[in-house]
C-alpha cells in the first residue's frame, strides 16, 4: 500500500532481476529486498512473498510484511500452490 511514492513496474522488475546472481540465502535476499523497498518508498504497508525455486533443491517460501494489513485492504490470493514434495 503506497504512501507518497509509487514504484513503476519496470523499475521493480530490474531491481528484482539484480538479485538473480546475488550470493546469499533466500531468506536474506527476501529481507534485503523488503528493507530496501521500505527505506526507498516509505510505504504505508508492505507485504512480500518470496517464492524461491532452487535447482535440484526444495523450494523455499519466505514472507515479510511491515505489520498488520490496513482495514479494508483487498489482499488477493497469491496463486502459488504449496509444495507437495516429489511424486
Amino acid at each position: 500500500m503506497p504512501d507518497a511514492t509509487i514504484l513503476e513496474s519496470k523499475s521493480l522488475k530490474l531491481f528484482l532481476g539484480s538479485f538473480r546472481n546475488h550470493g546469499a540465502f533466500h531468506e536474506d535476499c527476501t529481507l534485503s529486498i523488503a528493507r530496501r523497498l521500505v527505506a526507498a518508498l516509505s510505504p504505508r504497508w508492505l507485504r512480500i512473498g518470496g517464492y524461491w525455486y532452487p535447482r535440484g533443491g526444495i523450494p523455499i517460501d519466505v514472507f515479510y510484511q511491515t505489520g498488520e494489513p490496513p482495514a479494508g485492504l483487498f489482499l488477493p490470493d497469491p496463486g502459488v500452490a504449496p509444495y507437495r514434495g516429489r511424486g
